[in-house]
């Protein structure tokens, strides 16, 4: 996606005082760049997406500033938060993502078919 706060554009104090320069990405290989650097400065161990230059994911999701979105396995948006900082709520966001991991109370794991009942 876009840089939130470029050297060419919008530039904030909390940047400045980090030493977080980045202009607007030119291409796409530049916005890769940047992501790796921020992840390896961030220390983040999970796969870093990538958006395309024209931005569309960004456009379609409201990524600005920050978003949450909880993607099922079946791929379905199975919880949307608000825009942060300020406006997602953290205890529904865990709420989600343990409504999507949980095994229902009525099933039964499937049997090892290795043993015999």
């Amino acid at each position: 996606m876009r840089e939130a706060h470029p050297t060419d554009g919008w530039q904030v104090d909390a940047n400045l005082q980090d030493e977080v320069y980045y202009r607007q990405h030119q291409s796409y290989d530049e916005r890769e760049e940047v992501a790796q650097a921020c992840s390896l400065d961030l220390n983040i161990t999970i796969p870093i997406l990538v958006e395309e230059m024209d931005n569309s994911v960004d456009d379609a999701f409201g990524a600005a500033p920050e978003r949450v979105y909880l993607v099922d396995t079946n791929g379905k948006v199975a919880y949307h938060g608000g825009a942060g900082p300020f406006f997602f709520n953290l205890d529904e966001w865990e709420q989600a993502i343990q409504a999507c991991v949980a095994i229902p109370q009525d099933s039964t794991p499937p049997s090892d078919p290795g043993t015999s009942t």
